[in-house]
């Protein structure tokens, strides 16, 4: 079957361009490629074909042969067949070479989506770090939040060259080892190895006059104190995000975050769990015997009035409602729990331990919880000598 002209392959005029070439073999490219067409029999000739058409058309020697001649041109003994040329030139190793670079430009457009969009030679300007902040507060603060003032040594967009990198406000070239790409290509047998252009590192561009004061870099060190709020019901491990308060990009890039991680100081008086807070209080032998009222702080500075009951023993909680702290992202507030520490009296006078003396041989019958663990003892002794 004779072949189709080239030119209607690809469906463009005699007279196209070679951007509207490529553009056109592109699109021939993502329509007929067979892992897009599994259902279809006729695509992967059709992919063929156009690959075929484009190596022709691409190179300006071959289409003005092509122009010429027709497919003639490429027969044996025409001078543009694939075996070696008499005069030199480039042989199939060569062409080979140059269809996978150029195959490879219409895989990236095809697959690209699978890899995080289609790739780019020439990067984009290097975004600045992101920034850590360990802030330490008291655990009134978490309670109440406050409003703090933080300095902090980052990098920041030079004024002089407003972040160009260049002298005198004047605008970045394109690199001329990538022309622009941000990469160059090698060529290594039968394959193109492609790396990061080694003169603009990526970027395309490159700086002829670099700024005095950044050098080039288009951001310099600075401290900076920022006003930062803290939330009321922070705890140790929050973390504040402050979008666009990081470093500076090198050369306009995009500004890093700041991260503020919150760690809360321990409390001489409160312990806290979650929004809950305890608090250990001390209760005389007596207080706890014969009941009474107890004053207590609270985590806002205040104060509260808590009732013993008669007969009260250590490690019993009392609850205060509310009196805890508040959550993070509103809500109810948390609880305070009260746990009673009995005490012991200690240093005691030779009259105090007479009248402890007269007490306990009075109180025989008063201990519930001590005759409740001796009869246990009793029944584990005795089933031991069964």
């Amino acid at each position: 079957m004779a072949k189709r002209d080239f030119y209607d392959v690809l469906g463009v005029s005699r007279g196209a361009s070679d951007e509207d070439i490529k553009r056109a073999y592109r699109k021939r490219a993502k329509e007929f490629h067979p892992d897009r067409n599994a259902d279809n029999p006729d695509a992967e000739s059709k992919f063929k074909e156009a690959n075929e058409a484009y190596e022709v058309l691409k190179d300006a020697e071959k289409r003005a042969a092509y122009d010429r001649f027709g497919h003639a041109a490429f027969e044996p003994g025409m001078g543009m067949g694939g075996g070696p040329r008499p005069g030199g030139g480039r042989g199939p190793q060569a062409d080979f070479a140059s269809a996978f670079t150029d195959f490879s430009g219409v895989f990236d457009d095809l697959f690209g989506d699978f890899r995080g969009g289609a790739r780019s030679g020439r990067q984009r300007a290097a975004r600045g770090s992101d920034l850590r902040y360990n802030l330490r507060i008291s655990l009134e603060e978490a309670y109440g939040g406050l409003q703090k003032s933080i300095t902090i040594p980052t990098a920041v967009t030079c004024s002089a060259c407003r972040g160009t990198g260049a002298e005198g406000g004047s605008e970045p070239v394109t690199c001329p080892t990538c022309s622009g790409m941000g990469k160059v290509r090698a060529q290594q047998g039968f394959f193109t190895v492609e790396r990061t252009c080694p003169t603009c590192s990526g970027l395309g561009q490159i700086i002829k006059n670099p700024c005095p004061v950044c050098h080039g870099q288009g951001r310099t060190e600075k401290e900076r104190t920022l006003s930062v709020n803290i939330p009321a019901g922070v705890e140790t491990g929050t973390r504040i995000r402050l979008s666009g308060e990081g470093e500076a990009g090198m050369r306009g890039g995009p500004t890093g975050d700041l991260y503020i991680f919150i760690e809360v100081a321990e409390h001489n008086l409160f312990q806290r769990d979650g929004v809950n807070l305890y608090c250990r209080v001390p209760v005389s032998m007596t207080s706890a015997a014969l009941g009474g009222d107890i004053e207590v702080p609270t985590i806002d500075g205040g104060r509260s009035r808590v009732k013993v009951p008669a007969g009260t023993q250590s490690g019993r909680q009392m609850r205060l409602r509310g009196k805890g702290m508040p959550a993070l992202r509103g809500g109810a507030q948390g609880d305070m729990f009260i746990e009673m520490a009995v005490e012991t009296p200690v240093n005691l006078t030779s009259k105090q331990r007479q009248l402890l003396r007269e007490f306990d041989e009075e109180s025989q019958d008063n201990h519930p919880e001590s005759e409740n663990f001796f009869t246990k003892v009793k029944g584990f002794w005795d089933g031991m000598k069964g």
